[in-house]
């Protein structure tokens, strides 16, 4: 059985290797470019500033009157394969390398004379040209004016053989083949090492990404690479987590949903059977079994109220209507609901605020924030029944804190409270119903007014929730003495 290997164009593995071999298959074709077209130019160009180098030395030494300028030069000559000729009122001074001095002046007499021409027209600047000689090599010819030791002048003529560079091209031609060779053996070897370098740890967090994504979310990205990759890992761990604890928490919402809705269906289900088969006669029996109806209707109808409350925040479907309104009345009118509770089953509702207590936000939202915290402090109360409710400046803002004396909650618990149906592992008093939503909607309404908010607790001793929200001030001034809302940054505190 044949299996079928499949080719990925897009790749890392082979984009690296591509990207390798065309670097070194751009650096081989530069070399042999440079060198096949430039190396002609390139030699020419040296050469002439080798040469006009060289005069400058003999010019300096011939003024100086060097005792070894006749060494000196013939060293040069023979070195450098140079024909060097001085031309004075004294006489001729010839230098070169086969040390046939007149044969080789002889030689390049038309060439003299055209400098000599070329320099009473250039009056006195350096010049130079190149000497086609046909089947031969070119020679470059130099002249300049020097001076002698008493300021006498003086021509100094330098012929400089310009080699063919054919054959050193043919040799560099050998050279750059095994060069190539090597290069894209080395290129080739290094894409295939890094690609395969960078690729393994990545096709590993693959093939776990796969299991993650089948609801496996207990695997482990591991990667000990470059930074970036085991950064990468770092953070797909971290989402692994996240998303174990989303799935566990969206298990138990949905049970916890179930288990609410099952329950009041049920109840709504069995009271009707019994106004139908018992009760349809008795209009006392009849009416109490309706109310068990309706009240659970009741409570069906506030859980898919929460729950349609906290879909229409987290999709930004809810617009703030905010204002100035009293904060102290809006607390106090929640806390009267509760009335029913201190006069029949003992709770006690503790108040503190100042007097003046204008807020700047969505009272109806901020009143439902109340309302669930302190309905939430009424089932973790304890056994003394005492809900606390406080209300502080704090710098510019109010400081609202709704605090029980319950049974508190455990300090890695903390964050997990504005969960949607978190329970704590902690035991507690529940006497009213709820959907179990309700701190989850105080942190969407909280977030929205981009207000601080939080829970301190200690076990055994309660726990404390908290919020803030922009005071304002009166200014009695202006419109006639209505509140109006100031910037928080420049809201001076109250006194």
């Amino acid at each position: 059985m044949s299996t079928k290997i499949s080719f990925d164009g897009k790749s890392i593995k082979f984009r690296l290797w591509v990207y390798f071999m065309v670097i070194g298959l751009g650096t081989v074709a530069l070399i042999w470019f440079l060198q096949m077209f430039f190396m002609n130019n390139y030699y020419g160009e040296m050469k002439f500033k080798e040469v006009a180098r060289t005069a400058a030395s003999i010019s300096y030494a011939y003024q100086k009157n060097d005792k070894n300028l006749t060494d000196s030069i013939t060293e040069l000559s023979v070195s450098n394969d140079f024909y060097v000729f001085i031309e004075s009122e004294t006489g001729l001074l010839l230098f070169s390398p086969d040390q046939e001095n007149y044969y080789s002046f002889s030689k390049y007499m038309e060439e003299a004379l055209r400098l000599r021409s070329m320099l009473n027209e250039s009056n006195g600047s350096p010049v130079h040209f190149e000497v086609s000689s046909g089947d031969k090599y070119n020679t470059l010819a130099y002249g300049c004016q020097i001076k002698g030791p008493d300021n006498e002048p003086a021509i100094l003529y330098i012929f400089s053989p310009l080699y063919p560079v054919s054959s050193t091209i043919s040799i560099l031609r050998h050279q750059l083949i095994y060069v190539t060779a090597l290069t894209l053996v080395l290129a080739f070897t290094l894409s295939i090492f890094f690609a395969n370098r960078i690729a393994r740890p990545i096709k590993g967090m693959t093939s776990t990404a796969k299991e993650m994504g089948k609801g496996n979310y207990n695997v482990k990205f591991e990667a000990e690479s470059f930074s970036e990759i085991n950064k990468l890992a770092e953070t797909l761990n971290t989402a692994a987590y996240e998303l174990g604890m989303a799935d566990n928490r969206m298990k138990d919402l949905i049970a916890n949903v179930s288990h609410d809705l099952k329950t009041p269906l049920t109840m709504v289900r069995s009271y009707a059977e019994m106004i139908r088969d018992l009760s349809g006669d008795n209009p006392e029996k009849r009416n109490t079994h309706l109310q068990v109806i309706i009240d659970e209707t009741d409570r069906l109808n506030q859980l898919v109220t929460d729950m349609a409350t906290i879909s229409a925040m987290q999709t930004h479907k809810v617009v703030l209507e905010r204002s100035v309104f009293d904060l102290g009345a809006a607390a106090a009118s929640i806390l009267s609901s509760y009335d029913i509770l201190s006069e029949q089953e003992g709770y006690k509702f503790i108040f503190n605020a100042p007097k003046e207590c204008s807020a700047f936000g969505d009272e109806n939202k901020i009143k439902q924030v109340i309302a669930n915290l302190v309905n939430n402090a009424v089932k973790y109360c304890g056994e003394d029944k005492t809900i606390i409710l406080n209300i502080r400046r704090v710098s510019k803002k109010y400081r609202v804190e709704i605090a029980d004396h319950g049974p508190g909650i455990a300090q890695n618990e903390l964050p997990h409270v504005w969960d949607r149906y978190y329970k704590t592992s902690t035991n507690y008093v529940r006497p009213t119903e709820g959907s179990g939503l309700g701190l989850s909607i105080v942190k969407e309404i909280l977030t929205l007014h981009h207000t601080n908010y939080g829970v301190s607790s200690k076990l055994g001793k309660g726990t404390t929730f908290w919020f803030e929200i922009p005071h304002m001030k009166w200014d009695k001034e202006k419109e006639r003495g209505k509140i109006v809302p100031m910037d928080p940054e420049n809201i001076e505190e109250i006194k």
